[in-house]
């Protein structure tokens, strides 16, 4: 028998029987849809958590010293580790915004211009950014998160020129950029940090951080034992004082965060692929009622030449046909329910709680939506082959007895 009449027969006899195998496919149906959109959707909120920290988040270095490191000490150590491509110093200051029934926790972080690309707040949305003058002057002017432009306006352009009050002063929004880590009830905004000098005075002091932005290609893990040996020999610090002197790679809070989402994407698709178990099950189980419905038929065929091989092929190409429309079926069901997914959850506000802003965009992987398909097909295959290999070796003789 062809192939092509392998298929024939197959689609014949889905088609004779529509309603039992389309109850037959849910179960797959179920299955690959489950994994394509779960799978997609983690992977979407996995993509908007890392661009929330910025576009070289991964090349970020925090340092961190007990013995508070001076201007001179940062210009010193940025001539003596030639991969830092930027360094400096970073002012954070947190206060209380009130505006009708609502408060908003602010942290304030003061940033030269020259020193927004390192932290990950130069990509603009709306806006734009400070100048050096500005920075060197304290203007008291501002960039806020996408995030926190909707919280608060509703939208990024609305944002533009208002003002929020900040401590002892008010700053006006000139920016909005893509990123920052803001949740609900909470804001982050960037201003020069002579600004920050001036808002909040020594009554409340703001929390000096350096940051060092390192060159492309640069091996993450030795430049943080570099820095450090650096500092130590600079400041004088024994090596056996604990924590005095740490510098640490954005990389590796990245690192943890991809593991952390694939071992939950590969969690949530194992669970969905039970569905795929029951579905497998429920093929076998019709296969097995039509083996018994079509012993005649069987029997049939062995008296006019078909071979077991035959009948073997046939019962499979049909489970096959189950599993394959399925899948086709499944997989365009799990893409829009990946879209409606995370439609929900960026309305919702649930990326905002987990840190991070904008919207949530389903990561398909042409390679996860070909494994789905793969398995559905070999489910057709694995669970189909008991029922064919059942009618191949019926006795053509008492099939024809079998009224």
């Amino acid at each position: 028998m062809s192939a092509r009449d392998l298929i024939q027969e197959a689609l014949h006899s889905l088609e004779a029987n529509k309603g039992r195998s389309l109850l037959t496919i849910l179960g797959i149906v179920i299955g690959i849809a489950s994994v394509i959109a779960m799978t997609s959707l983690i992977g979407g909120i996995q993509n908007s958590l890392v661009n929330s920290l910025g576009l070289n988040a991964a090349r970020m270095v925090q340092i961190y010293s007990s013995q508070e490191l001076t201007e001179s000490d940062i210009e010193k150590l940025q001539k003596l580790v030639p991969q830092i491509e930027q360094i400096g110093i970073v002012d954070s200051a947190y206060t209380e915004y009130k505006t009708g029934d609502k408060s908003y926790t602010v942290m304030a972080q003061g940033v030269d211009s020259d020193m927004l690309d390192a932290v990950g707040a130069s990509k603009l949305v709306a806006g734009r950014t400070y100048s050096q003058a500005e920075s060197q002057s304290g203007s008291r002017v501002a960039l806020i998160s996408r995030n926190g432009a909707d919280q608060l306006y509703g939208n990024e352009q609305d944002a533009l020129g208002k003002t929020i009050k900040v401590s002892n002063g008010e700053v006006q929004i000139v920016g909005v950029i893509d990123g920052g880590s803001d949740s609900m009830g909470s804001l982050t905004l960037y201003m020069p940090r002579e600004t920050i000098s001036g808002l909040f005075g020594d009554e409340n002091p703001s929390f000096p951080s350096v940051t060092a932005l390192a060159a492309e290609g640069t091996d993450m893990d030795e430049l943080c034992k570099t820095i450090e040996s650096k500092v130590r020999a600079m400041k004088d610090i024994e090596e056996d004082e604990y924590d005095s002197v740490s510098a640490t790679s954005m990389k590796s809070a990245i690192d943890a965060l991809n593991s952390f989402m694939g071992a939950f994407s590969l969690i949530m698709g194992a669970v969905a692929s039970i569905s795929l178990l029951v579905g497998g099950i429920g093929i076998m189980n019709m296969m097995l009622t039509n083996v018994t419905e079509r012993i005649r038929e069987i029997g049939i065929r062995r008296a006019l030449g078909a071979s077991r091989r035959d009948i073997t092929a046939q019962f499979l190409a049909e489970s096959s046909a189950l599993c394959v429309t399925g899948g086709l079926l499944g997989v365009l069901i799990g893409y829009l329910l990946a879209w409606g997914l995370a439609m929900f959850a960026s309305g919702s506000g649930i990326l905002g709680e987990l840190g991070a802003s904008g919207q949530i965009t389903p990561s398909f992987s042409i390679a996860t939506v070909l494994l789905a398909f793969a398995v559905s097909v070999g489910i057709g295959v694995i669970f189909g082959f008991y029922p064919a290999r059942r009618a191949a070796k019926l006795d053509p003789v008492e099939c024809l007895r079998y009224q």
